[in-house]
């Protein structure tokens, strides 16, 4: 994994791109479609390229730790066909892992493929 779950771009938690800067994601700009919704308690955004090998291992892991806990949600986006997202959220490469609160707000970013104990501990602060 390039960069941890923790750890957000240059400055570190609370830097550029840190928790602490109100970026929100709604379910619309994710591109859900009608009724489409975050989940309740956290959401899960991977960026993803059709052939990424990682990002099949981290859709794999994703998608057992939504299983696990109630009220997450977990979303995959197509880099590719998602291009102005992706430059807006200056997602450099893939996958990338938003985590997001209830609310939409980043809490947690991570560039590679994580390990499943970072993606349970990045949750914990996001509900």
């Amino acid at each position: 994994m390039t960069e941890v779950m923790g750890v957000r771009g240059p400055g570190g938690p609370g830097g550029p791109g840190g928790p602490d800067d109100g970026e929100r994601l709604e379910a619309a700009r994710l591109g859900l479609g009608p009724g489409g919704e975050l989940g309740e308690r956290a959401t899960l955004v991977q960026f993803s390229t059709a052939f990424c090998a990682p990002c099949r291992a981290t859709r794999r892991i994703l998608g057992e730790v939504a299983a696990m806990v109630p009220g997450v949600r977990h979303v995959e986006i197509d880099a590719e066909a998602r291009l102005a997202l992706v430059r807006e959220l200056d997602i450099l490469k893939t996958p990338t892992v938003l985590v997001l609160d209830a609310h939409g707000r980043i809490v947690r970013r991570a560039a590679g493929q994580p390990r499943k104990a970072d993606v349970i501990a990045a949750l914990g602060e996001a509900v």
